[in-house]
């Protein structure tokens, strides 16, 4: 979790989350699932993790895991979830 106090670009005080990976930096897939479920586009059901009628995994990392190692689901879900942010903005 950071806070952001000053900055020359952004309103201050405004809050982020995020996943740092030793050796990676920030975590891309990460983002993914987090915005995939802030618009809908993967249901969370307690631990599990779905997209459409597939469950995509039983926990946070299990789901990363899956996305890291299948290229075209990690596409489709990062197409939608642009698409999802573009139609927020323009809403």
């Amino acid at each position: 979790r950071v806070k952001v106090v000053k900055n020359k670009v952004a309103p201050p005080f405004k809050k982020a989350e995020f996943d740092i990976m030793f050796g990676e930096g920030i975590s891309k897939i990460g983002e993914i699932i987090d915005l995939g479920v802030d618009y809908g586009i993967i249901k969370k059901s307690g631990s599990w993790f779905s997209y459409g009628d597939r469950k995509i995994g039983q926990g946070r990392d299990s789901v990363k895991e899956l996305l890291k190692n299948d290229e075209a689901l990690r596409n489709e879900v990062e197409a939608k979830v642009r698409e999802a942010m573009i139609a927020a903005r323009k809403a």
